[in-house]
C-alpha cells in the first residue's frame, strides 16, 4: 500500500476540520522546512533533527515575514491562522495523519500564548511616531507658514465663473 501524497493528507483533513485553508497546511510544511535550514547552536545539520514548538513557532514567524512582510497577518488570517496556537492546532492534525512526527513531550500546548500576532507582523512596519509637543506645534506653524506665504490677494473667493 502507497503512501498517501500530501495533498491527499492534507484533503483528508480538511474533511475532518476546515478551520484553516489549505494553504495553510503547506505553509506550516515550508515553515518546517525553513527552520530546518538554520542549524541548532552546538548541533550537526547532517543528522534529522527535532524541532520544538517554541522553535517552530519563530521559525514559522520568520518565514512568514521572509515570504510576505507587511502582508504576513493579512495573509495569516486569510488562513484561519489568528494566533500561535492555530499553528499548533495545524501541526497536531498533520501529527494525526502520519505528516509530522512527535516525542512523547511535544503537546498542543507548546504553541499556546507564543506571540502576538499584532507585536510581531504589524508593528515593526508601522511608523515611528513621536509625540513631542513642540515638534507638532512647529510641523503646524510651518504649514500655516507656508499657505500664507502662497496665498495671493483676493484668493480665499471661489471663482465665480467659467474657467
Amino acid at each position: 500500500m502507497q503512501k498517501p501524497s500530501f495533498a491527499e493528507s492534507v484533503d483528508k483533513i480538511l474533511i475532518k476540520d476546515g478551520r484553516y485553508d489549505r494553504d495553510s497546511y503547506y505553509f506550516v510544511r515550508e515553515g518546517l522546512d525553513y527552520t530546518l535550514k538554520v542549524p541548532k547552536k552546538h548541533g550537526d545539520r547532517q543528522t534529522p533533527r527535532h524541532v520544538s514548538g517554541q522553535e517552530l513557532l519563530d521559525g514559522l514567524r520568520r518565514y512568514a515575514i521572509h515570504q510576505f512582510g507587511p502582508m504576513a497577518k493579512t495573509v495569516l488570517v486569510h488562513w484561519g491562522i489568528r494566533q500561535c496556537g492555530d499553528f499548533g492546532e495545524i501541526v497536531f492534525n498533520m501529527v494525526e495523519k502520519g505528516i509530522l512526527g512527535k516525542t512523547e513531550q511535544d503537546s498542543r500546548e507548546d504553541f499556546k500564548d507564543g506571540y502576538d500576532f499584532d507585536e510581531v507582523f504589524v508593528k515593526p512596519y508601522q511608523p515611528l511616531v513621536r509625540h513631542t509637543g513642540s515638534r507638532h506645534m512647529n510641523a503646524h506653524a510651518n504649514s500655516d507658514r507656508f499657505r500664507d506665504k502662497n496665498r495671493s490677494a483676493g484668493s480665499e473667493k471661489l471663482s465665480s465663473g467659467s474657467n
